[in-house]
């Protein structure tokens, strides 16, 4: 700093401006060095290594509680709309905060208002259910930071997720021919919402190139794709994205008592398609439909496809992980005749969101319909061939390492555990079913064929929906309903990693 007072014998430094220049330039140097040692300690907020570990292991030491105690939480919380936005500052803060303030808004903020999806009362929609595995695995996918579009820019990355796929297509006994080793092979996706577009894309591909119709503009108004009234909704929206004409999307009526595809229609249905000069490209059968777990015919259904040429996707995303015991593999008759199929581990297998299971037959055709090579990608070993690139099989181009997670829950838990972790939940919605059809109060509407039972109040629509919203009401309990044929039906979904048979009991 410059000293405040002039010379010491006098001199021109005497002046009275002169001092206040001086004094001011003092005060401004003196003032630039406090701003200098603040800002020095606003850095201490950023986060070092020391810091990560200790904060790090008191969030692990969090996340374990929680599991241990999230039965104590009520299931859904008492949020108004906007509450938590507007308990939130408008603008991002502009030095960094301490990690306790972090750690008082995920007490205050986050934890109040979540709804609990590890909860073991909670049955609504279909389970999501985590694992102490998968949250490692997670955690060390983000910690590695790595970025897997090409297998140059991770090896490990593609080669394990190429390695646990093909495990996984052996659990739930797919044929060879969906495995690396063979001419297709699996990929994670984020949903199987995600899986069904990248199938619509590659069988809108594949019909223009067989009609020549790779310069017709108007192609895509002659292509026609095929479900039931009781397909997931994804089939729709993937029509909506691929540009194919929602009217050409034929949502087929199923059969009144099992809600499966009936084969005579699905067969007319294309028939008459083509009769009319429309090219059928896309059928996505469903091994337990969202509403009530029915399935479809996939051995029929599959004749159909293979013998008009239409690719043929089967959609297993809930019920795909009971297909782990052999005992419930016979829903897979006549998937040898499928182009794709999918299902979703993170919904039933012990491995948190995201990671759906997506496996082709013929991996050429979906990476030609999804690939395009700039040339800052290119790189030797895709040139040659030799390497899978997995940006070609979905539509974004970056992908972290999901693999680890499914990896890790695989080797922790092996295939007897993981089997008996599913049985144990198709039981408990036996034994419930039971219980409902011995009081004569209530129905099964539909049987149970997995962990879901449907029913409702004989005494009808109105009395159903007030039951099911007295227990949601109660922030305990978390159901979910449908509406088929008019009739208000109460979803009892078991999957929870924590629910036992006492809980399903209590409710």
């Amino acid at each position: 700093a410059v000293p405040p007072e002039g010379p010491p014998n006098g001199g021109p430094w005497e002046s009275p401006l002169l001092r206040f220049s001086l004094r001011s330039a003092s005060l401004l140097a003196n003032s630039r060095c406090e701003r200098i040692q603040t800002k020095r300690k606003r850095r201490n907020f950023s986060m070092d290594s020391a810091q990560f570990r200790k904060i790090g292991h008191e969030l692990i030491d969090f996340i374990a509680d929680y599991h241990e105690n999230v039965g104590k939480y009520p299931v859904t919380p008492e949020t108004k709309p906007n509450q938590i936005k507007n308990a939130l500052p408008a603008e991002a803060p502009q030095d960094g905060e301490p990690w306790e303030n972090i750690k008082k808004d995920i007490d205050e903020l986050v934890m109040p208002h979540i709804t609990h999806w590890q909860h073991p009362n909670f049955f609504a929609f279909f389970p999501a259910n985590a694992s102490y595995p998968a949250i490692l695995g997670e955690l060390l996918s983000a910690g590695l930071g790595v970025q897997g579009m090409l297998w140059v820019t991770s090896p490990a990355c593609t080669e394990i997720e190429v390695r646990v796929m093909d495990w996984l297509a052996r659990m739930v006994n797919l044929p060879k021919e969906f495995t690396s080793d063979s001419t297709g092979g699996g990929v994670i996706h984020g949903t199987a919402s995600e899986a069904v577009l990248v199938a619509v894309v590659a069988a809108r591909h594949r019909a223009i190139k067989q009609h020549g119709l790779e310069k017709d503009t108007a192609a895509n108004s002659r292509l026609t794709v095929y479900c039931s009234s009781q397909t997931h909704s994804c089939v729709k929206k993937a029509c909506m994205i691929a540009g194919i004409h929602l009217d050409h999307l034929r949502t087929l009526d199923v059969d009144p008592t099992t809600l499966t595809l009936q084969p005579d229609h699905v067969e007319a249905t294309v028939k008459a398609d083509l009769a009319q000069g429309l090219i059928p490209i896309f059928m996505c059968a469903t091994i337990g439909t969202t509403s009530t777990t029915a399935s479809d015919p996939v051995d029929q259904i599959g004749k159909i496809c293979r013998d008009n040429k239409i690719w043929f996707h089967v959609d297993a995303a809930y019920a795909g992980s009971a297909l782990i015991c052999p005992e419930y593999q016979h829903y897979l008759k006549g998937i040898e005749l499928a182009d794709s199929f999918c299902f979703n581990p993170h919904k039933w297998l012990r491995v948190n969101f995201d990671c759906s299971a997506f496996w082709v037959q013929e991996r050429g055709l979906l990476v030609e319909s999804l690939s395009v090579m700039p040339e800052y990608l290119r790189n030797k070993q895709t040139e040659a061939g030799a390497v899978i690139d997995y940006r070609d099989w979905q539509v974004p181009l970056g992908r972290r390492f999901r693999a680890l997670k499914l990896w890790f829950v695989l080797r922790t838990y092996g295939q007897k555990d993981l089997q008996n972790f599913v049985r144990s939940h198709i039981n408990h919605a036996k034994e419930l079913e039971k219980w409902v059809k011995a009081d004569d109060r209530f129905e099964v509407v539909f049987p149970s064929d997995f962990a879901l039972v449907c029913f409702r109040l004989k005494a009808g629509n109105e009395l159903s929906q007030k039951l099911m919203q007295r227990l949601n009401d109660t922030h305990q309990y978390y159901l979910s309903h449908t509406i088929i044929n008019n009739v208000y039906i109460i979803r009892f979904a078991i999957g929870s990693s924590t629910t036992t048979l006492e809980h399903v009991k209590k409710c």
